[in-house]
């Protein structure tokens, strides 16, 4: 019964992500927004959805440890799992000005994450500070570049307004019950082992919630677009220390073990600078490089299983 819980979690988690994307992108199209606010809006929020409510949830179940180790997590898995992936699929271009801008914010914000481990405080002003940070950081990045017509696939282009607004609808609620699924399962699994809930976050939760980006890289990477992977990579980061570690902290603050969470954070730290220097050798991240990327986090998961 526990595996099946976790089984349906998981699949709801990237079926409802799968949806929710796919409708918001058509809503999106059909109400005349720019690429840019599709990448950093919609997909970026599409893809870091199970993120906001596995942590939303675990922090109104009583476990905000899971929800900052999910972002953690997702984060580091993100950095070096997909970002790797993908890689390995195809080379990865970067474009310069776009890296310097988001890859800035990425860094900011891991280092917000990294003071959220190491003082614990987990506050409504925490989170209004981190919600300000994301505001910040999307009219910075829509005055920085000039709306151009967007390209999607002819089946989502065809959507109407309604129907669109009803896949994204079927999307979110479809997230929200697997998210519900996976931290009931990830919890009992945790008292079931007796592993603490920050690692059951990290690795679990953290790798499961992330699928969607990991979806979305890859099938980018093999439609021959590998630099969308890096912007989604990129985004989803910024969206879950910004977004969804600010709204959790609004909507529900709790105290942290902050000791507990630092080494990870630490990683995190590591692993996004670890991304965004191979991203600047040459301009693009290559196939040796993606491997790169997958030995740490491979190391990583070894290093955790102890715990």
């Amino acid at each position: 019964m526990l595996l099946l819980t976790l089984a349906a979690g998981l699949t709801l988690l990237i079926l409802g992500g799968e949806v929710l994307l796919r409708g918001a992108i058509a809503l999106s199209l059909r109400l005349g927004l720019s690429p840019l606010f599709i990448g950093l809006t919609v997909v970026g929020f599409g893809t870091s959805t199970p993120e906001l409510f596995t942590s939303l949830q675990a922090t109104f179940s009583g476990a905000p440890d899971i929800a900052l180790g999910n972002v953690i997590g997702s984060n580091i898995a993100n950095s070096l799992l997909i970002l790797g992936a993908a890689a390995l699929m195809a080379p990865i271009v970067v474009a310069r000005a776009a890296l310097m801008r988001d890859g800035a914010a990425v860094m900011l914000a891991t280092l917000a994450c990294l003071g959220l481990a190491f003082t614990g405080s987990f506050t409504r002003l925490s989170g209004v500070i981190l919600l300000a940070g994301l505001v910040a950081y999307l009219y910075l990045a829509w005055k920085s570049e000039a709306a151009e017509p967007a390209e999607i696939d002819d089946s989502t282009a065809r959507l109407s307004p309604l129907a669109a607004l009803g896949l994204t609808a079927v999307g979110i609620a479809l997230t929200v019950l697997g998210a519900r699924f996976l931290v009931s399962g990830a919890v009992e699994l945790a008292q079931w082992a007796g592993v603490s809930e920050a690692v059951i976050g990290l690795t679990i939760v953290a790798v499961g919630t992330s699928l969607p980006e990991l979806v979305t890289s890859i099938m980018a990477a093999r439609k021959g677009q590998p630099e969308l992977a890096l912007g989604n990579v990129l985004g989803s980061n910024i969206y879950n220390i910004l977004g969804i570690l600010g709204a959790t902290a609004l909507l529900s603050p709790a105290p942290l073990d902050a000791s507990a969470m630092i080494p990870d954070a630490l990683v995190m730290l590591a692993a996004t600078a670890l991304m965004l220097f191979l991203a600047t050798t040459g301009w693009r991240v290559t196939r040796a490089e993606g491997s790169l990327l997958l030995a740490p986090y491979a190391a990583y998961l070894v290093w955790l299983l102890p715990a």
